[in-house]
């Protein structure tokens, strides 16, 4: 798809020459219960992994690891085979190709070649949704709304449907390679030697940023727990908040499965995904609220994140009592709203989508946040988190 500098060209000779029919054996590329990503390959993991690989590395990655874990959750595909397989694509995000870093082009979709650049998205969000998406076509999903062009392309003219039915089972990152790539006949041989350098540098080494699990889970669980009965109340991403009765005291459903609070000291991310009851993220001891089993059900998504440079916020901080919450609506911005609330004051952290943010504000604060305003706008949900602490701190 985009040309690559070849990292592992000399041991990918040997096995060439050696074996030329062989190619790595890649898994499946739908998950399932004998095929499930490595708990050790988190978005913290991730980063420090690219870090590593490319020192010069852009901050506007920090969070890249997230977003595959999130939209590859979502597809329910090994999300990690296709963060290696960007690896790949992009040179570790070096972008020494036809693509550039500001397409957010993760895996050369459309560029043919020649000087062809392929497609553009405009977050990296996007543009990890759209490789994602195309991965999960191969797999022979239904995408609709595909982020990318290609993808709604090769959907409606079925251009994979013959290759699809040729095989005798699920298809493998193996069987995608050929099709992705079919002139580079080390192409699956390139990912699995990306995948071996992660498992054996960063699988048994702390998770620099467990925490990121935990947000990155903030708009997949619903997806994930598809099959339990879900109370009326729960609404999709879009409408949730819109919908949400003006009179109501009670927190609905913005697209997640469960409330999971985070610590922002104490818990881990093992603690996050074995869904806890819910928590305020700085509650302190003794401050834990009841909950009922229809509080369980589908609510904002209170988690945590903790990093980045705030844009603006002129409150100052309340040392006493406060707490800190996230919501999101799915999008790669974030907000902060101050509001009143059981005898305290509550910031939520909420994330918008870029050009929706006083929209999307107005609504959750109309549902949610009576009496609330708006008091920052930051380019992402760390940055706004960094705040929010700031503001009301972690004691």
């Amino acid at each position: 798809m985009l040309s690559r500098t070849r990292v592992y060209a000399f041991a990918i000779a040997i096995v060439v020459i050696s074996s030329p029919a062989m190619a790595a054996s890649l898994p499946e590329i739908e998950t399932s219960a004998k095929n499930r990503v490595p708990a050790c390959v988190t978005p913290g993991r991730i980063g420090a992994f690219l870090k590593s690989r490319n020192p010069s590395l852009h901050q506007r990655y920090e969070d890249l690891g997230v977003y595959y874990m999130r939209h590859g959750e979502n597809l329910n595909i090994r999300w990690d085979m296709a963060f290696y397989q960007m690896v790949v694509e992009t040179n570790t995000l070096r972008y020494t190709g036809d693509v550039r870093a500001e397409q957010f082009n993760f895996a050369g979709l459309g560029a043919t070649g020649g000087g062809v650049k392929g497609e553009h998205f405009k977050t990296v969000s996007d543009g990890v949704q759209a490789h994602l998406e195309h991965v999960a076509m191969y797999a022979g999903k239904r995408i609709d709304s595909p982020v990318a062009e290609r993808t709604r392309k090769v959907q409606e003219w079925e251009v994979l449907v013959p290759y699809q039915r040729s095989l005798s089972g699920p298809m493998t990152f193996t069987q995608l390679g050929r099709k992705w790539a079919p002139s580079d006949r080390g192409y699956s041989d390139d990912i699995q030697a990306i995948a071996d350098e992660f498992s054996s540098s960063f699988c048994n080494a702390p998770d620099p940023r467990p925490e990121q699990v935990a947000l990155a889970r903030a708009t997949t669980s619903t997806a994930s727990n598809s099959a339990r009965p879900v109370a009326k109340k729960v609404e999709t991403v879009a409408t949730a908040a819109v919908l949400a009765p003006e009179n109501s005291d009670t927190r609905s459903g913005l697209g997640a499965g469960s409330l999971v609070g985070l610590s922002k000291s104490a818990q881990t991310a093992r603690d996050a995904a074995a869904q806890t009851p819910p928590a305020i993220i700085n509650e302190k001891a003794g401050d834990s609220a009841s909950v009922t089993a229809e509080d369980k059900q589908p609510d904002p998504i209170k988690t945590a994140m903790a990093a980045g440079q705030a844009k603006s916020v002129e409150a100052k901080p309340v040392p006493g009592k406060c707490r800190v919450w996230t919501a999101s609506y799915g999008g790669a911005k974030a907000i902060i709203i101050k509001a009143p609330g059981d005898g305290m004051v509550n910031y939520t952290v909420l994330d918008v989508h870029t050009g929706k943010e006083k929209r999307q504000a107005d609504a959750y604060i109309a549902a949610y946040a009576k009496g609330g305003e708006t008091i920052g706008e930051f380019a992402s949900p760390n940055a706004a988190l960094d705040k929010a602490f700031e503001l009301c701190p972690d004691k």
